[in-house]
């Protein structure tokens, strides 16, 4: 007769149509029970509408039933709601004071980079009013799910992602609500969608310290704050308000990130300050956290997030940053 461990293993192959993670990876396996030949399965029902109920239950008996000495697989559903489901180890969010620093670049980055190590991490765009990270990853599907919740969409390396820009009718639909709605989507987004076991989760905060960021901060266990910023000292100071409000709130602050640090330009091997001389040493004292890393401003960077293509990205400046931030995630709990 087969384990349970033998079980769990041979449910990994069962993949939830529409984001396609396995019964496990979408932590929905309830409970396995052995009697004789007989096995019963336990699954949540949790963001599933009927038919992948059905697909799933007529999936996993097939699996289960070409196991040794399985004369017998009963499937049974049952209720659940996706933030009880939810285990996500630690939930970083990428934050600054105002916007146009490439605070949504950065956070796709932090997501590829963890994703290339082989963790298991997703992207929540709680930006709701100006959201890009669709675009970048070149996501257009709607997500699936059912009155009980919603799926998040896969990215081509295998990045869950959620955002408002896959809800809505058309792309470039202005999302015209007033502060308590945007903040009630946010709350959603992290009771609502199915993200199942994750290692990481990124979310791209909006911009500035008002109620959307402030939502976030009270309604997620945040387990630090990564904050982005230009070179300008105008940007600096409003940066600050950001590391201000952090630190206020109890949040750590992971490290700090400049970006369009410099342009390279090759044929004369030399670094040009276009935007004025590096503020990094300045805000990473300021925020009493790591510089983790400057990013220039590349042509690449712009035209794979154009194509929808940002997971193909990689530079010498990009590696850096990977090394220092890996470096700096794996310190809080």
């Amino acid at each position: 007769m087969a384990s349970e461990e033998q079980i769990r293993e041979s449910l990994e192959k069962l993949m939830v149509p529409g984001v396609m993670r396995s019964v496990n990876g979408l932590n929905l396996v309830r409970e396995i029970s052995l009697s004789g030949q007989e096995v019963k399965i336990n699954l949540a029902s949790a963001a599933l509408n009927k038919g992948t109920q059905e697909w799933l239950g007529t999936s996993a008996r097939e699996i289960i039933g070409k196991l040794p000495g399985v004369n017998g697989v009963e499937v049974k559903f049952t209720e659940a709601k996706p933030a009880d489901l939810n285990k996500i180890s630690k939930i970083v969010a990428i934050m600054s004071g105002k916007g146009g620093v490439g605070k949504s670049l950065v956070a796709a980055l932090t997501a590829i980079l963890l994703k290339r190590q082989g963790f298991e991490t997703g992207i929540l765009d709680a930006d709701l009013t100006g959201p890009s990270i669709p675009k970048m990853f070149g996501i257009t599907e709607r997500p699936t799910g059912s009155d009980s919740g919603i799926l998040p969409v896969l990215s081509r390396s295998g990045i869950e992602l959620m955002s408002i820009n896959l809800l809505l009718p058309q792309e470039d639909d202005a999302v015209v609500w007033r502060g308590p709605l945007i903040s009630n989507t946010i709350k959603q987004f992290g009771e609502d969608v199915l993200w199942g076991k994750l290692d990481y989760l990124i979310i791209d905060l909006p911009p500035g310290t008002a109620d959307a960021p402030l939502t976030v901060m009270q309604s997620f266990p945040i387990s630090g704050v990564i904050i982005v910023f230009t070179p300008q000292d105008l940007t600096a100071m409003i940066v600050k308000k950001a590391v201000n409000m952090a630190q206020k709130m109890d949040k750590a602050i992971l490290g700090v990130i400049e970006n369009m640090s410099y342009l390279y330009v090759p044929e004369i091997d030399k670094k040009i300050e276009i935007f004025g001389r590096s503020q990094g040493e300045e805000m990473a004292r300021a925020a009493k956290a790591p510089l983790l890393g400057q990013l220039p401003i590349d042509p690449e960077v712009a035209r794979l997030c154009d194509q929808g293509d940002i997971e193909r990205y990689d530079s010498d400046a990009f590696a850096s940053l990977s090394q220092a931030t890996i470096q700096a995630l794996a310190g809080p709990n």
